[in-house]
């Protein structure tokens, strides 16, 4: 599995129905529960806030029908959030179309990459398309 963070590749969205769709935005949430524990600490790593966690997670409610994440109140046994078995099957479906596309799309990922490298000054050079060293 790809981590959560992924900056190269595809990003897969995924339409499933009229109006209901499953991309990278709700897959790192889920995936950011199971990583922290947390709804709010999953928005937080995302730079979302925690009302468009919360909304997000429960449009994925609304959606299936059924909770994706599970929660519990705080107090001394502080609380926190878990995925569901349905959002342990969704975030596990979406991530294996995720290889996939990945997998169908190498070479020619490798190909625009080639291009890019091409196209572009020197990159350790601190042109325009430098990157920072480390």
């Amino acid at each position: 599995m790809r981590p959560w963070n992924q900056t190269v590749g595809p990003r897969l969205r995924v339409v499933i129905a009229p109006n209901v769709a499953v991309g990278p935005g709700k897959a790192d949430l889920l995936q950011g529960v199971v990583e922290t524990g947390s709804i709010a600490a999953a928005g937080r790593r995302l730079g979302m806030s925690y009302k468009r966690a919360w909304g997000l997670v429960e449009a994925m409610k609304d959606d299936f029908g059924a909770p994706l994440v599970t929660t519990s109140r705080g107090g001394s046994a502080r609380g926190g959030a878990e995925l569901t078995e349905l959002g342990r099957t969704v975030l596990g479906l979406y991530r294996r179309m995720e290889d996939q596309a990945a997998a169908a799309t190498e070479a020619e990922l490798a190909e625009l990459q080639r291009l890019l490298d091409r196209t572009l000054p020197d990159r350790d050079q601190g042109g325009p398309g430098a990157t920072k060293p480390g």
